[in-house]
């Protein structure tokens, strides 16, 4: 079920339309599973998922001195160690789900993450994103990704969700909102646990199909018997959706 966390940012308006760009298979697989798939984010192709900038390491010591001021030189040293072990570590057991947020479909979306013209986008709002998971039995969090100078600045430190909601620079095209799970829970007496590995790339996640899906586009450069294919699909699973060309299919008036 989703739960709100402070840490986590959420969109102003609960109508702002997000979008999840697939394969023609992914969507079934979504269909048939009645689930929505969460990677682990040790996995993703960017290797600083899950990391913090340099800038936080740098600064850790001069904080948590201030912060735990009788503590001595090896234990720091220590504690500091033992704190980056742990979020190394954490990175096997969050497991995230992405959506791109824009209130128009984007072509750069289409060509980024679709492999050919066979390929469809969801379009859901964050109300029914995070309504979808009402009977999830994992805990589900939702937080918009922000994006940052990982040379120059830092994320916070007061909640282990923090790296997992920030981006480099390089990535701000995404405009990504993910949804987040950990599979096991989190604290000073339980780190032998972050050794074990739940799931081997992921798990899914129970949604409701219905509440999730506002539309369905077909990509824009995707022949008729495509776009003919993805509508006996919807009705085959019985989806009361509306499927549609992509706007980019139009044609321009001169």
């Amino acid at each position: 079920m989703y739960q709100e966390n402070q840490f986590l940012e959420i969109p102003d308006n609960e109508e702002q339309k997000i979008w999840r760009y697939m394969d023609l298979s992914k969507f079934i697989y979504i269909l048939e599973k009645k689930s929505l798939f969460f990677t682990r984010s040790d996995k993703f192709e960017d290797k600083f998922e899950g990391s913090y900038p340099k800038t936080n390491k740098e600064q850790r010591p001069d904080i948590y001195q201030n912060i735990i001021p009788e503590i001595s030189n090896n234990e720091l040293n220590q504690f500091l160690h033992n704190f980056s072990t742990i979020n190394e570590k954490l990175r096997k057991n969050i497991l995230i789900n992405c959506w791109h947020i824009n209130n128009f479909e984007s072509a750069a979306m289409w060509n980024l993450y679709s492999k050919s013209n066979e390929a469809i986008a969801i379009q859901s709002t964050f109300l029914r994103f995070r309504d979808s998971f009402n009977n999830a039995k994992e805990t589900v969090c939702i937080g918009k990704v922000k994006y940052i100078d990982y040379k120059t600045q830092v994320i916070p430190e007061n909640n282990f969700y923090s790296p997992f909601v920030y981006k480099r620079l390089s990535f701000e095209h995404e405009n990504e909102i993910r949804a987040i799970v950990q599979k096991i829970p989190v604290d000073s007496s339980r780190v032998g646990n972050l050794d074990i590995e739940l799931c081997d790339y992921g798990d899914d996640i129970n949604v409701d199909i219905d509440t999730l899906i506002d539309k369905i586009y077909v990509s824009p450069l995707a022949p008729k018997w495509f776009y003919e294919l993805v509508q006996a699909i919807v009705k085959r699973y019985k989806l009361d959706k509306e499927v549609m060309y992509s706007d980019l299919n139009q044609e321009p008036v001169f």
